[in-house]
């Protein structure tokens, strides 16, 4: 197409203009050039099939097709011929010839400017400058404000919390979940082992759900999906890791069958779900293939970042795709839902390679056994310190059930390569040498039932901490678990071994984006609306400041809670309703729900103490036939167990004396009432707000 231009650029004044349109669609092909856009069986448009020699071509075709002097239009008509090959004489006046004196302006994107179109009025291109400048940075032009259509946006967790992330993101016609991930319970929740959203507003949009996207494989993004999947099965799309990591959670519930709802993606190529386009972009992260989402509706496109971090020398070699967030940036971005974790954090996060010339000082100084701890799903770390391992002679010993499965899974799939020779088992660690041991196992945590906490406290089958061993815990305490970290540490260092953890800066690096990456997110991607995510309230609140400082307008940032559901378009955003949000609680040893009034009775019988009564009444004479049993825990020390049993009995004998007529002929009614009054009595004399249990037998 664009040879015909140029041999054609002597056949008259229709001609000159047919070629200036020609090369104004060359250059903006590039612009509006976008991936192959692919259904599960990823099919190819025709016409995108058609653009690909022309967005094949190099950038600077925003250059003019023409020489540096063009020849003047009259004189581009004299060379012309007419339709039977003879040269036709041109009457016309010469024009004069233009002025050469070109200032620098930049035409506008995807237009060449004519030789007397330059402008020559430094003040004035100033001007014309910075409303370029001005116009680049409003996504507002951009968008379709003609469209009607709209998307609502529902975070069922992951907002005002750490983990348990859980998006709906949904069309009049499609509705895709990003993650389902869960929590970790408090101290406070007896017998819980994890948290899960709550599934109430999924149930009530099933029928509507196209699909499940996955941005990348922590517990707190894929975690809850064995569960969700006992009860509701979509397709899930993700890449091989995550997806890899899913089923080996169905294959530990005894759902393999469930495989088969897998779709595997090719990142940088969107995907039609419904009438949903989502597109999954490659960033860093503490864990391998993570993506972000570029989510293309109707209505515009939406960016999920997901967990990331901007490393520019990532283990693996494969940085941020910026690319592609700029690509999409300049296209126009209606909605940016970004990572907001370390949004406190000034500066960069520092890349996962400035742990590696710790880790060689440490292993270099090392006389005794290595013992590495981090969390299992870093492999990059775990490969680092194997590296090194490997490096100073040591053979490997991988210990803990998630960090042996998250390492076969990653050398399964090819992400890491370590030959098999190098690895030795927990029951032959002593048959070598301990400067020839490296251990890497997990309990960065402080986890009580992890493996370095049962080698810390010597219960461990075949590793036992011992003087001269050099613990390497190259992870930070997540909020809520310092005092675990703290005691493991204790006992560690109890045993003899030296500690390596906060007294080295470089020992652990986090995986997520401190301010100036998120300042560069919200640069490349210019959104018109900004809704942080992930993290606590303040988080969300300090990345909501980095986004005004980076020209987002302060109307146009909204700080979200769980239940929240929002919609919004090219004209508005706002907050439509409330759904039902929340945790469900699980006990991991039996894979079941915990009713809410079981985990509050255990909270109420912890804090308070529990009171359990035991009397026989007789109804004719409204007396105590026999001395009432009284039991107590936790509410009383055993030593005055005989007085708080006399205070209850002369409590009922008084009761019972001042009953209402008929109260004794409803049992419910009779021990509604002792609770009350024994309550009564316990908050008025102990201060404490005990479980009552009286059990009454009426005569």
């Amino acid at each position: 197409m664009i040879e015909n231009e140029e041999n054609n650029n002597n056949s008259g004044q229709a001609d000159q203009t047919n070629t200036q349109s020609g090369a104004d669609k060359a250059v903006e092909t590039p612009v509006e050039n976008k991936p192959t856009t692919q259904t599960i069986t990823s099919t190819e448009s025709s016409n995108e099939t058609a653009k690909k020699p022309v967005h094949n071509k190099p950038r600077n075709n925003n250059k003019p097709r023409t020489n540096n002097k063009p020849k003047p239009q009259s004189a581009q008509k004299t060379d012309s011929k007419n339709a039977s090959g003879e040269n036709k004489p041109n009457n016309k006046p010469k024009p004069k010839k233009p002025n050469n004196r070109r200032s620098n302006m930049r035409p506008k994107p995807g237009a060449s400017r004519e030789p007397n179109q330059w402008i020559t009025d430094l003040k004035k291109a100033q001007l014309v400058n910075e409303k370029s400048h001005k116009d680049r940075l409003n996504p507002h032009y951009k968008l379709n404000l003609n469209t009607k259509a709209k998307v609502r946006i529902t975070p069922l967790g992951g907002l005002g919390e750490i983990g348990g992330n859980m998006m709906v993101i949904e069309t009049d016609k499609t509705a895709i979940v990003v993650d389902v991930g869960m929590n970790f319970p408090d101290d406070n929740m007896h017998g819980v082992d994890i948290l899960i959203p709550n599934f109430d507003y999924l149930r009530s949009i099933k029928d509507k759900v196209a699909a499940i996207v996955i941005t990348h494989g922590h517990e707190d993004h894929i975690g809850a999906m064995p569960y969700l999947f006992k009860e509701m099965q979509f397709p899930v799309y993700g890449t091989s890791l995550p997806l890899e990591m899913i089923g080996s959670k169905f294959d530990e519930h005894k759902m393999k069958e469930h495989r088969n709802y897998f779709n595997v993606i090719e990142k940088r190529i969107p995907y039609k779900i419904g009438d949903i386009e989502v597109e999954w972009m490659h960033v860093t992260h503490s864990i391998i293939d993570a993506s972000s989402l570029a989510i293309t509706t109707e209505a515009g496109t939406i960016i999920h970042t997901g967990d990331f971090k901007i490393d520019h020398t990532p283990i693996d070699g494969f940085p941020t795709d910026l690319h592609r967030f700029a690509h999409y940036g300049e296209k126009g971005i209606l909605l940016l839902l970004s990572d907001s974790t370390n949004s406190h954090s000034p500066g960069f996060t520092r890349t996962e390679k400035t742990v590696g010339p710790t880790f060689d000082r440490l292993f270099e100084n090392a006389k005794g056994r290595l013992i590495m701890s981090t969390f299992s799903s870093n492999v990059h770390r775990v490969y680092q310190a194997i590296e090194r391992g490997i490096k100073y002679g040591r053979k490997i010993c991988v210990i803990g059930r998630s960090m042996e499965k998250n390492l076969d899974l990653a050398l399964r799939l090819g992400y890491v390569k370590i030959a098999q020779e190098h690895f030795i088992d927990a029951h032959e660690v002593n048959k070598y040498l301990d400067k020839e041991i490296l251990i890497v196992t997990t309990g960065s945590q402080g986890e009580a039932m992890s493996a370095l906490n049962r080698m810390a406290i010597q219960e461990h089958r075949h590793i036992k901490i011992k003087e001269n061993d050099q613990i390497i815990l190259s992870a930070r305490a997540i909020p809520g678990n310092e005092g675990s970290v703290s005691a493991i540490i204790n006992h560690l260092l109890k045993a003899g071994a030296k500690v390596a953890y906060q007294d080295f800066g470089d020992i652990h690096v986090s995986g997520h984006a401190a301010q100036e990456e998120q300042k560069l997110m919200l640069r490349l991607t210019k959104p018109k609306f900004f809704m942080p995510i992930h993290g606590e309230y303040n988080h969300a609140l300090r990345h909501g400041k980095t986004g005004v400082d980076c020209g987002v307008l302060e109307r146009n940032v909204h700080i979200m809670t769980d239940g929240e559901q929002i919609e919004v378009c090219p004209k508005y955003l706002k907050k439509i309703k409330t759904v039902k949000s929340g945790k469900t609680f699980i006990d991991n040893q039996l894979n079941h729900k915990i009713a809410d009034d079981v985990v509050l009775d255990r909270q109420t019988m912890a804090n308070e103490g529990v009171v359990m009564i035991v009397a026989q009444v007789s109804e004719d004479e409204r007396q105590i036939v026999q001395r009432p049993r009284v039991t107590s825990f936790g509410l009383v020390a055993d030593k005055q167990d005989k007085y708080f049993a006399k205070e209850i009995e002369d409590i009922l004998v008084t009761f019972l004396e001042n009953a209402k007529p008929g109260i004794l002929k409803n049992n419910r009614v009779l021990e509604d009432e002792i609770r009350k009054v024994v309550r009564k009595h316990c908050i008025r004399k102990y201060k404490k707000y005990p479980m009552i249990v009286p059990t009454l037998f009426v005569q």
